[in-house]
């Protein structure tokens, strides 16, 4: 695994793809791991549908799923009566938001040698991973990702974040693979758009709220980045990226985690996911 290129990218543009990362062995174990955790899915427990847009912040089960993991259903998955319009192994969005610590399988891939390698090549000292998914995107009703900073949702100050995204199958142009804008990272968060906890919620209001500006971007400012299944992606936490519907018959499995540098920069106190003591903010250093 040649890093020596990849620091250079990642300073410069706020992403950088390194092929061959993960072995098809490496793949295949999350992909087995992942039809495991589908197949003992009970349903009726788990009917919450993910959004990327600011309703999605009203949903308890998603501000409680931090040490947990928990469904997130396709918005087109599930029919005005409840039932589900395909089929089981098609309906979920997203697991999250704690396989890293709770799943031996993931954790083993997200704490392995060359991932610590690579948090070392970017510069992080001291990377606390606080936060996993696995995300279908599933064939015709996989869901678009807005454009957004990750950053936004998981601020540091100053801002140290990474998200690590793992290609468990080929992401191509048709079924939503990620769109980049180039070194939009040097610019922190655009417009100082943040999603907090609200101070003092209301009874039945949502208990979070977004603050700031919400900064339009031109589409022709997007670079496509398609890649072969094995690939990371290191995402910068203030690059803006999105990814487009799925509405092509191939899926487009990944496992994802974020990871902020815990020896240069303090993870903020309004942020939607915080520590519990179920230990899910994880040194990444000092997992074995």
């Amino acid at each position: 695994m040649d890093l020596s290129k990849v620091k250079e990218q990642f300073d410069r543009d706020g992403y950088a793809i390194i092929e061959n990362f993960l072995s098809e062995e490496e793949v295949q174990s999350l992909r087995t791991e992942m039809a495991t955790i589908i197949n003992n899915l009970d349903v009726k427990e788990h009917r919450s549908v993910f959004k990327t847009t600011d309703d999605r912040v009203s949903d308890e089960y998603f501000m409680n799923s931090g040490d947990k993991i928990r469904f997130f259903f396709e918005a087109g998955a599930i029919a005005e009566n409840g039932q589900l319009t395909v089929d089981k192994s098609r309906c979920v969005n997203k697991i999250g938001h704690a396989l890293h610590c709770l799943n031996p399988t993931f954790k083993k891939v997200t704490f392995s040698d060359k991932v610590k390698k690579v948090a070392e090549t970017v510069g992080f000292e001291d990377p606390v991973v606080c936060q996993s998914m696995y995300i279908f995107k599933q064939p015709r009703i996989g869901g678009k990702v807005t454009a957004h900073q990750d950053s936004s949702f998981l601020y540091t100050t100053p801002q140290r974040l990474m998200g690590l995204w793992f290609a468990l199958e080929d992401a191509t142009l048709e079924n939503g693979c990620l769109w980049f804008i180039p070194g939009s990272h040097k610019d922190g968060v655009h417009g100082n758009r943040r999603m907090v906890r609200r101070v003092n919620p209301q009874p039945g209001a949502s208990s979070t709220e977004f603050i700031g500006t919400e900064i339009q971007h031109g589409e022709s400012e997007y670079i496509a980045g398609p890649v072969k299944k094995g690939t990371l992606v290191l995402i910068h936490g203030e690059v803006v990226h999105k990814s487009e519907h799925n509405h092509s018959e191939q899926s487009r499995e990944i496992y994802t985690f974020h990871m902020y540098d815990h020896a240069k920069a303090v993870y903020d106190a309004r942020n939607w996911l915080q520590p519990t003591e179920a230990n899910t903010f994880s040194h990444l250093m000092s997992e074995v």
